[in-house]
Order: C-alpha cells, then sequence, then structure tokens
C-alpha cells in the first residue's frame, strides 16, 4: 500500500511538472534582457534612418538596409517587389520569411517612405536632405511620420523572435512597404504577385507611432479605426495674356481662388452632419511671372469619409463647384477644368478585425501592463495597410505606440497645448521608450498568436 501511495505521489508530481512546463511554453515573453543589449544598436539604427529619409518611391537605401539587417538575423530576403508604378520602376517592397515548424503564418509590416517636409525640430540627428520633386519644386526631406520608428521596430522585433525560436512556431513573415505616404505601395506589392511569393497569412499587423499619447502607451481600437482617402486633381484652365489687361484673358488663378472657396461649402452643406468628411487642398500651383495671367494653374485635394456614400457625394460636389464656377468666370466650353479622381492612390478604410483586436489587446496588457493601455477614438488619418490584408480577406490589426516624451506631453496637457503632431516639421519622437513599447508589444503579440 506504501509503495501504492508513493507510485501516486511520483506521478502527481510529475504531472505538476508538467503542467507547469506547459503553462512555461504558453506563457513565453519577450527577451528584454536582449533588448536593453541592443537598444544602443538600434537607437543608432533610427538615427541613420532619421538622417537620411528617402520619399515615397525612392527608398532604395532604406530597403537595402532593412533586407541586410534580416537577412543577418537569419530570414530569407525577397527585394524589389512593387514593380506597378511606372515602366521600369525597380519597386523596393522587401520580405522577410522565417519558417519555425508547422503553425500560423503571421505577417508584421513596417512602412518606409518619409515626407516632403523641411525638419524643424533642431535635433542633432535632424535630416538636411533636399530632394528637386518632378514639378520643380525644392523641398526638404523629413521622416515626419515615424516610419523610421516602424522600421527599426520591425528590426528590434526580428531579433527578438530570432533569438526566441523555441518559444514560436509557424511562418514569420515580415514586410518592409513603400510608399506609403502616397498611399499606393501596399497594392503595388500585392499586385507584383507579394502573394505569390510568400505564403498567405493567418493574421496581419502593424504598428503606427502616435504623437496623441506618452511613449509608453499603445492604443488599440477595434473595428473602424482610420478613413478612407481619396485623391483628386483639378486642372483650372483660363485664358492667359499680359496683367495690363486683364479683360482679354480668363484668369485661371483668381477661378481657382473662388474653387477652393466654395469647396469649403461641400462638407458643410452637401454631407450629413452626422457622417465624418475632410475636404483639403494641399496644393495649388500655377503661373510663372507676375505680370503674365498663366494658361492654367493646378490643384491637388485630399478627401476622407467612412463610407462609399459620402465620398461619392465628394467626388460629385468637386466636379459640380469646378465646372459651376468656371462657368460663371465666363470660361469657353472646351476650357473647364478637368477633374481627375486618382483611382491608384485610393486607400479604403483600415478595420481592426475585432476578435483579432481582442487577442492583440491581452497580448499588450501582458507585455506592457493594462495602465498603458488606450482606446482612442477612430481618427480620419488613412492608411494603405489594409491592402495587405485584402481588405478583409486575411485579419488585420494595426495598434497605436504613443511617440511623445512623458513629461513634455504631461506640461503641454497641463497648459492646453497640443504637441506637434504626425506631418509636422517640428514631429518629434522620443526614441527609446517608444522603440522599446513598440518591439516589446509586437513581440508578445506575435509570440502568442504562433505558440510552440
Amino acid at each position: 500500500m506504501r509503495h501504492a501511495h508513493l507510485a501516486l505521489a511520483c506521478a502527481l508530481a510529475l504531472g505538476a511538472s508538467a503542467a507547469t512546463t506547459m503553462v512555461l511554453a504558453a506563457d513565453a515573453m519577450p527577451d528584454r534582457r536582449r533588448l536593453d543589449a541592443d537598444m544602443p544598436q538600434l537607437l543608432n539604427l533610427y538615427k541613420d534612418l532619421h538622417l537620411a529619409p528617402e520619399l515615397s518611391r525612392m527608398e532604395e537605401k532604406t530597403s537595402a538596409r532593412l533586407a541586410a539587417e534580416l537577412r543577418g538575423l537569419g530570414f530569407t530576403v525577397t527585394e524589389g517587389i512593387g514593380k506597378y508604378f511606372a515602366p521600369g520602376y525597380k519597386g523596393y517592397g522587401l520580405v522577410g520569411v522565417m519558417k519555425n515548424g508547422d503553425g500560423p503564418t503571421v505577417l508584421v509590416r513596417a512602412d518606409m517612405d518619409a515626407l516632403p517636409v523641411e525638419e524643424k525640430t533642431g535635433l542633432p540627428y535632424a535630416s538636411t536632405v533636399k530632394v528637386r520633386l518632378p514639378n520643380g519644386q525644392e523641398t526638404g526631406v523629413m521622416h515626419a511620420c515615424g516610419h523610421d520608428i516602424h522600421v527599426t521596430s520591425l528590426v528590434g522585433t526580428a531579433r527578438q523572435l530570432a533569438a526566441l525560436q523555441n518559444q514560436w512556431r509557424g511562418t514569420l513573415i515580415l514586410l518592409g512597404q513603400p510608399a506609403e505616404e502616397t498611399i499606393d505601395g501596399a497594392m503595388a506589392m500585392v499586385r507584383d504577385g507579394l502573394y505569390d511569393k510568400v505564403p498567405q497569412p493567418d493574421y496581419v499587423l502593424a504598428l503606427h507611432d502616435w504623437s496623441g499619447m506618452p511613449a509608453g502607451r499603445v492604443g488599440v481600437t477595434p473595428g473602424p479605426a482610420m478613413a478612407q482617402s481619396t485623391q483628386v486633381d483639378i486642372r483650372v484652365r483660363g485664358v492667359g495674356g499680359h496683367g495690363s489687361a486683364p479683360q482679354t484673358a480668363r484668369d485661371p488663378v483668381v477661378l481657382a481662388a473662388s474653387i477652393v472657396m466654395q469647396l469649403q461649402t461641400i462638407v458643410s452643406r452637401s454631407t450629413s452632419p452626422q457622417k465624418p468628411a475632410v475636404l483639403t487642398i494641399g496644393t495649388i500651383h500655377g503661373g510663372t511671372k507676375r505680370n503674365i495671367i498663366p494658361e492654367e494653374v493646378k490643384l491637388e485635394l485630399n478627401m476622407r469619409s467612412y463610407d462609399e456614400e459620402t465620398r461619392q457625394i465628394l467626388i460629385a460636389g468637386v466636379r459640380r463647384v469646378a465646372r459651376g464656377a468656371a462657368i460663371a468666370m465666363d470660361i469657353p466650353e472646351e476650357r473647364l477644368p478637368e477633374v481627375t479622381v486618382l483611382d491608384a492612390e485610393f486607400a479604403p478604410v483600415v478595420i481592426n478585425d475585432p476578435k483579432l483586436n481582442e487577442r492583440v489587446e491581452a497580448s499588450l496588457r501582458k507585455a506592457l501592463g493594462a495602465e498603458n493601455i488606450d482606446h482612442p477614438p477612430a481618427v480620419m488619418g488613412s492608411e494603405d495597410f489594409g491592402r495587405l490584408g485584402l481588405d478583409g480577406k486575411f485579419p488585420s490589426v494595426m495598434f497605436r505606440v504613443g511617440a511623445i516624451n512623458p513629461a513634455a506631453y504631461a506640461k503641454a496637457t497641463a497648459e492646453g497645448r497640443v504637441m506637434p503632431s504626425t506631418h509636422s516639421p517640428l514631429f518629434a519622437p522620443d526614441p527609446e521608450p517608444t522603440l522599446r513599447t513598440g518591439i516589446l508589444g509586437m513581440t508578445q503579440v506575435v509570440l502568442d498568436l504562433m505558440p510552440r
């Protein structure tokens, strides 16, 4: 009888040990000591990227740097994805794939492009890069939307997961995306056969740094989270002439000014006040000399909404306003404005899959603490991230990572000020805590989606 009790006790002990082992295996966590050791190199990478920003469709060096980082960690890298932009365009999208046994396939995306913004942060690693745009205008270039944070976070996550292969199983795909700011880079990669080159994912993930939260916090928003975006060009045509004799011409500058002012009434008077909509005229170009009435002026518009009905109201309103203003100025029929909707630069609503969002939030709570999780509302900003999930075919989630120095954020909040936002020449993430939060959070999410 005594031997039977001993046998039972041993069995129970073994069972407890096995149960403990199972709990530990299921509770895979990022390696914080490794992250501490990696942080100096990651900060140097971030500053290198910030110093050398590249505009959309020009991300040659950024793409090569990311590819080298992933290859050094053992990922199989495919470069040059996204060639459909124009004949002869090389394409700078890339993917790194690591297969680690049977299990789910998870894709994590980072966008790589910068913005035509002259940096004014005064940081010691501020960008001084300047380029000449196709229209001849010279502009500064800046990572004013934090894509340098995104690329560095991807590399940090890659280092974590490459070192923790005994804690996850499946196929990991890390994707560097070009041309997010022109919201056609994701579709370029898809159309160039992305999912012929890598397995179709079970889950698609991304993070985005955010000026509306202090570093150390993350935001998760289930369901519709970011608006759709539509780009429109208006070619305002007139009849050129001498500035001293305006009666002999039809001035497209005056007509463009009238169109700009009337466009502002579309949202206030044509769309439902219960449905959000934004219409912005981002650029206006025309003329060569102060005493010459030019032949034409070009307007570039951006419109955002959350439903197709509102989008179509905006498009129809732009056509109506442009035509009506031109007729009122007695523009000849053959010279009426040309309105072009750029279908290739359309981004759909970003929808965070509710079920996946629950799992992502649970992982973020585990890695960062429940006190550091926010639930921000949907915004009117836009992203082409949803294209990588084939607009809902693959569950996808993008979460936000606070990027502002906590003390500066608290001071600004107390004083009723708003910190410089993304796309501002003054946008300056606090890199160390922002990167640490993004890497720990994303690593935990992937580990939990790909359990051993």
